[in-house]
């Protein structure tokens, strides 16, 4: 892989990253296309979505640090609940136990680790077949046609109600988890999948972006602590390595201005232009590969 050709995958990454069409497809098609190969499974597909990562906590920065801190606060309110009990159990006294779960924050991210628990099973389990998937010649732009498919529904169906965080049941967020699970596979749209999953659930179209775009975070985290260790591989060169850190910051800094300026028409735009698009792109890929 060349640095031009990392460029041109970042630019890719941080683009379409933000948008329901599924970055991941979009790579492996393009990797296809130009006859790339790189044999260190998906480790330059999680640096980009890295990249844009730190766009994403550019963009959200005040709900992320909020929830960071209930995080830890619910990690610390837990470790004093199992004190009083086993202080409980030693003396015979009746402490209460603080409450875990309350205010919309606490919530919100009480529902973000549950979403993150099937992801994160579904991920490891199909690890090794997501590795070939990538490099499918004809699977990319097939998924790329399904996710134009659930998008499509989705927006016919008319679904989407006034959810906000403190309405989020732990279905919701299991389901929405199950979705981005799914969306490991290259052309299944991550954030379609999940913004679909979110309207099905109830939630309205503003706060089922902003739940698809957080959710994502710990999902993309645990992949690049699968992945890390491919940069001791024996494939992996000091050049290469290099150039897959040049991709990722060209993701993170298209991300950073595809946000600002995708954020707002994604609120707008109906899903059917997104389907529709995906279903252009996923063709294109298909017959490229037959052409």
């Amino acid at each position: 892989m060349s640095v031009l050709h990392a460029i041109l995958l970042g630019i890719v990454q941080g683009i379409t990253e933000f948008l329901p069409v599924s970055s991941f497809g979009h790579l492996s098609a393009i990797e296809t296309a130009l006859g790339m190969e790189h044999s260190t499974a998906v480790l330059f597909e999680v640096l980009l979505h890295v990249g844009t990562l730190a766009a994403l906590f550019a963009a959200f920065w005040k709900d992320i640090r909020r929830i960071g801190e209930e995080l830890l606060g619910m990690v610390m309110d837990i470790v004093g609940n199992l004190n009083i009990f086993l202080y409980n159990r030693r003396t015979g006294e009746n402490f209460h136990y603080a409450k875990i779960v309350y205010g919309t924050y606490r919530k919100f991210a009480a529902v973000i680790v549950v979403s993150f628990i099937p992801t994160a099973l579904i991920g490891y389990t199909t690890r090794r077949l997501v590795t070939k998937a990538a490099v499918s010649p004809l699977l990319p732009g097939a998924c790329i046609l399904i996710t134009g498919i659930f998008l499509l529904v989705t927006d016919f169906s008319n679904v989407g109600g006034s959810k906000t965080p403190k309405d989020v049941t732990y279905d919701n967020a299991m389901w929405i988890g199950i979705c981005q699970g799914i969306a490991v596979f290259p052309g299944i749209s991550r954030f379609g999948m999940t913004i679909c999953a979110g309207l099905l659930c109830g939630f309205s179209r503003k706060f089922a972006i902003k739940y698809s775009f957080i959710v994502s975070i710990p999902a993309i985290i645990g992949a690049l602590f699968m992945e890390i260790g491919q940069f001791a591989s024996p494939q992996m060169s000091v050049g290469l390595g290099f150039t897959y850190i040049a991709g990722m910051l060209v993701a993170g800094v298209t991300g950073y201005f595809a946000i600002h300026i995708l954020l707002p028409l994604l609120q707008k735009t109906k899903l059917r232009y997104f389907a529709f698009y995906c279903f252009l792109a996923g063709s294109a890929a298909l017959i490229g590969n037959f052409a």
